[in-house]
């Protein structure tokens, strides 16, 4: 969905409305105001499935987004899931980085639209609840990182949809590492 600026102002103006007259309705003001503001119009016909909105135009974006939030929530289920000796073993594999592995978000200089649909997502749409709460900027490039990591999550998802065991873990986490500084 794609507003014109009057549409935007006039539907800024009845947010403004719905609050001063403390009305209580099955539309949420500060959604609308958050989807018009962060530019993330398609969000309401996600809100909203109800409303027989026509089919709008996505940001290209937003499959990339869902992509690696899911590929980031199977790594940190599939890794709560490991015992205690195969995350040691993981984590010793996966070096220089030596902590549970966790979704850090993206950079907010130069990747701040994945940003901003994440949070939409995470906050205001319920998707990725494990992430709620979180800081999403990762205050660094991530997306090439995350590219690298998608492409070896797809291949070794292909077919299973278990979560992943240690090997798997270990070979989507080693993608983090550029290739060029690869022992």
């Amino acid at each position: 969905m794609k507003l014109t600026n009057g549409e935007r102002l006039i539907t800024l103006m009845l947010c403004e409305l719905y609050d001063k007259l403390d009305v209580v309705g099955e539309v949420d003001p500060d959604f609308l105001r958050t989807a018009i503001y962060t530019e993330n119009e398609w969000s309401l016909a996600w809100k909203y499935p109800g409303i027989p909105f026509e089919p709008g135009e996505e940001p290209p974006e937003l499959r990339e987004v869902l992509d690696i939030l899911e590929m980031w929530s199977f790594i940190e289920s599939s890794y709560s899931e490991l015992s205690e000796p195969d995350k040691a073993s993981l984590l010793t594999k996966t070096h220089p980085f030596s902590t549970a592995p966790k979704f850090p978000g993206f950079d907010g200089n130069n990747e701040s639209e994945y940003i901003s649909i994440s949070s939409i997502l995470i906050d205001q749409l319920d998707r990725f609840q494990d992430f709620s709460g979180r800081d999403l900027n990762a205050h660094m490039p991530t997306l090439s990182t995350y590219r690298r990591m998608l492409a070896k999550f797809r291949e070794v998802r292909e077919g299973n949809w278990n979560l992943l065991d240690v090997d798997d873990l270990e070979s989507i986490l080693a993608e983090r590492v550029h290739p060029e500084n690869r022992l």
